[in-house]
């Protein structure tokens, strides 16, 4: 059935939780984590989550949509309660990445608890057996990956027909990923009178099929346009030389604070960060070649700061919520304009501040201008050479260089436990031109100022060294022909 139109979203600044309806319990718990007041998405959905209807709704990333749905969950449920039975979760969030899962549950476990519920996460890059027990355990919400879902499902160790309320977060990147066929047919055994939680930044073909094949006459919120830019965010494009793009990067990434630096290919990611530690950054990386066990440690080193720059595909530009990040470079422009925004996300989140530079040489000029064209935004030109007074204002502070030897050979995913799932592989192989082909464990992958630097260097993950080379051709797709774009 077809979305009613967007009903009027509560704006008070005084509003509370406890307004909502949102249980003492519940609210004790927010209130000990520092979060006081709903933000406008959560304000706005609650309540008709909160009274059964299905939800469909739509907010740039880091407008605070997890909150959203997992609050409505636990409330309901409890509400309820049903008791537990072995391999029938009572609800279930899907999510299209191993690490948005991961968050998800992080922020729901504390909840969870103060109303003696439990959660468990299911995705692929991790052994099966402790998944299968703790479905046999029982389980009130489960928040899985598509993939590894639909394998325990057809293996029977997982049975879908107790669930009552089901959500489908960030349903536009499913879709980008190829999810949406396992989706449906994860969907088609919930229970057909079950509440239904749709949150999406857009809602394209593929979503709006979801829409109106699985939600009964949803509630329609929709909090800032589609993919708006943050009005809190400066965008910068530096024009650079080919050969002075690293350097660049060095004086932007050495600066107190916590940085995310994207490339479009998992060897760019790869590459860079070994040149970037050594030449005395502390970084680590992110992308779809790492084992399971190499990318949680990676992003704990991040989030702990023991790195302060995260160099990143784009696995890493929708869900992950690390505080305090003030800066995101685009060491390499994004393929489209969807990429950039969600990029951008990572800072200025939760009504911070933040800065957004993206590196453009000579011969990315039209498609960079193309880029924020569409993105909708006004970003500030500026060429520039390394040691530019720019550089410190868009990244102030003491640089730091620490030189580091060569990490251990570490992050092949012949070194991981466990495989992944073969559906999430399939899934990401059938998305060309963006995703690239192939790894399992990335098919699965799974929300300011700046702070002081502190804590021992975090190691990275590579398995060999680079050669050293000067400019972008250590890590921009365009620099080696015939190499995909957009893999993670």
């Amino acid at each position: 059935m077809a979305a009613r139109r967007p009903r009027q979203t509560i704006s008070s600044d005084t509003i509370t939780f406890a307004d909502l309806g949102v249980p003492d319990a519940l609210n004790r718990v927010l209130a000990a984590t520092g979060v006081q007041r709903p933000f406008p998405i959560q304000a706005a959905t609650l309540p008709d989550a909160l009274a059964g209807r299905d939800v469909l709704g739509r907010g740039r990333t880091g407008s605070g949509k997890t909150y959203a749905f997992v609050l409505a969950v636990l409330t309901r449920l409890a509400a309820t309660a049903t008791p537990r039975r072995a391999g029938r979760p009572r609800a279930l969030i899907l999510a299209p990445t191993r690490e948005l899962a991961a968050q998800i549950d992080s922020v729901m476990a504390p909840l969870a608890q103060a109303l003696s519920l439990r959660t468990m996460t299911i995705f692929g890059g991790v052994a099966a057996r402790p998944q299968i027990a703790g479905l046999r355990a029982g389980v009130d919400v489960l928040v899985a990956c598509p993939g590894r879902l639909a394998d325990h499902v057809d293996s029977g160790h997982a049975h879908l027909d107790a669930v009552e309320i089901t959500v489908l977060d960030e349903a536009d990147h499913m879709a980008d990923l190829g999810f949406l066929p396992t989706v449906r047919r994860l969907l088609e055994q919930t229970p057909r009178g079950g509440q239904r939680l749709l949150f999406s930044a857009t809602l394209d073909a593929g979503v709006d099929v979801l829409v109106r094949r699985f939600l009964t006459d949803p509630a329609v919120h929709s909090v800032d346009s589609t993919l708006s830019p943050v009005t809190a965010m400066a965008h910068h494009v530096l024009h650079v030389h080919t050969d002075d793009r690293f350097a660049v990067l060095v004086e932007l990434t050495a600066a107190p604070g916590r940085t995310v630096v994207f490339t479009r290919t998992k060897r760019g990611a790869k590459t860079l960060t070994r040149r970037l530690v050594a030449a005395g950054v502390t970084a680590v990386e992110l992308h779809g070649n790492l084992a399971q066990a190499a990318r949680t440690r990676n992003l704990q080193a991040f989030s702990d700061g023991q790195a302060h720059t995260l160099v990143a595909t784009d696995i890493a530009a929708r869900g992950i919520h690390v505080d305090d990040v003030a800066l995101v470079v685009h060491a390499d422009p994004p393929v489209e304009h969807k990429a950039y925004l969600h990029r951008s996300g990572r800072t200025a989140r939760a009504g911070a501040a933040g800065t957004v530079v993206t590196l453009m040489t000579d011969g990315q000029v039209p498609e960079v201008r193309e880029l924020t064209r569409k993105a909708g935004i006004k970003a500030t030109t500026t060429r520039l050479r390394p040691g530019d007074a720019l550089l410190r204002e868009l990244a102030p502070g003491e640089r730091t260089l620490v030189p580091q030897p060569a990490p251990p050979a570490t992050d092949s995913r012949r070194s991981a436990p466990a495989t992944g799932s073969r559906r999430e592989a399939q899934a990401t192989g059938s998305r060309r031109g963006t995703q690239g082909t192939g790894s399992r464990s990335e098919a699965q992958p799974a929300h300011g100022g700046r702070g002081r630097r502190g804590g021992k260097a975090a190691p990275t993950t590579s398995t060999r060294s680079a050669p050293t080379r000067s400019g972008a051709a250590a890590f921009s797709a365009r620099a080696r022909p015939g190499a995909r774009r957009g893999g993670h």
